[in-house]
């Protein structure tokens, strides 16, 4: 029986109807692999687990988060290196560990350089922070926000109050030049050590003495080999929440815009985080039998750590970023 046009429009139609009310199959959500020095109950994972909440109510389906925690894929020179080959798409890193890449970066580091945090918030949100970003970019590095992972301060396995205390002693340093010109500058002897293996290190008389935040000295259990913390506050920690410039470049202009806002909100919740850890931090070393000593003769600290500001800055063509940074404290 011949098919007429009206019988074979109308079971067109009804092909139609029924391919509508088929459910619609979600494209695979693209897989993010995010390095974490740290594990679940510290702000370096947990500005993770808030960024990916925040993408999925805005790209429902979108993005699946792989948080790889503890330090598993390496340490942040590690990571770094991995993100910049694409094998991980995004972490967090103290500026510090990038400077091999970006030397102009080590102007966040200069000790005794830094009012507060507001100050610290004041010159990455400006001038010197946008400068920055672009630099950052140049390596692959896509920074989308700035974190504040609080001050360091001094670590060690007897009491350091006197910059002259520190003479002589093997001080575990970040892989940096600043920090390396910063602890021989007291008569110390920097020794390079990845921040995984620093425990280790110092049990085993490698190292004597490090400088860290209060977050991490608990968060790595520090305290059970470098019982003292000298509150020095010497340098603030900045660092960045980064992704992978390939990465980033396959995203479309509206998921990078997400991002962006994302890791925004994300960095403030870090902060905010950082700040309550730092409290719960020093209650957990106490309670191991931590010490929270004072520094003595403030002047000599500053003075001799402000010895490297001139050599990094010429090292670094980073004189003008210095004098921005000033002018905002």
């Amino acid at each position: 029986m011949p098919i007429s046009r009206r019988r074979l429009l109308s079971g067109a139609g009804a092909s139609a109807v029924l391919a509508l009310a088929q459910p619609v199959r979600a494209a695979k959500p693209i897989t993010v692999t995010v390095a974490s020095l740290m594990g679940d109950d510290k702000p370096e994972t947990r500005i993770w687990v808030k960024f990916a909440e925040l993408i999925e109510a805005r790209l429902p389906g979108a993005f699946r988060f792989n948080i790889v925690k503890n330090a598993a894929l390496g340490g942040e020179k590690a990571v770094a290196e991995g993100i910049r080959l694409g094998a991980i798409q995004a972490s967090l890193s103290t500026v510090s560990a990038l400077a091999g890449w970006v030397p102009q970066s080590q102007v966040l580091d200069l000790p005794f350089l830094f009012r507060d945090a507001a100050h610290v918030q004041r010159a990455c949100a400006g001038a010197p922070g946008q400068q920055l970003q672009a630099l950052f970019a140049q390596q692959q590095f896509q920074v989308l926000a700035f974190i504040n992972y609080g001050a360091r301060h001094v670590l060690s396995k007897t009491p350091i109050t006197h910059p002259q205390q520190l003479q002589g002693l093997k001080m575990r340093s970040i892989q940096s030049p600043l920090h390396t010109r910063l602890w021989a500058a007291y008569g110390a002897t920097p020794v390079a050590i990845p921040i995984p293996e620093t425990y280790n290190a110092l049990a085993n008389g490698v190292a004597d003495a490090m400088d860290l935040t209060k977050s991490a000295y608990a968060g790595f259990r520090l305290y059970e080999v470098v019982p003292c913390l000298t509150e020095t506050a010497h340098i603030w920690a900045s660092g960045v929440v980064y992704f992978s410039r390939a990465f980033w470049q396959r995203l479309s202009a509206e998921q990078q815009a997400l991002f962006t806002q994302a890791a925004q909100e994300a960095a403030a919740y870090f902060n905010a985080l950082i700040v309550e850890d730092e409290t719960a931090s020093m209650q957990q070393a106490a309670a191991a039998g931590g010490q929270r000593l004072q520094p003595q003769d403030r002047p000599a600290w500053e003075s001799g750590a402000r010895s490297v500001w001139a050599g990094v800055t010429e090292a670094t063509g980073s004189q003008e970023l210095l004098k921005a940074i000033r002018a905002l404290a």
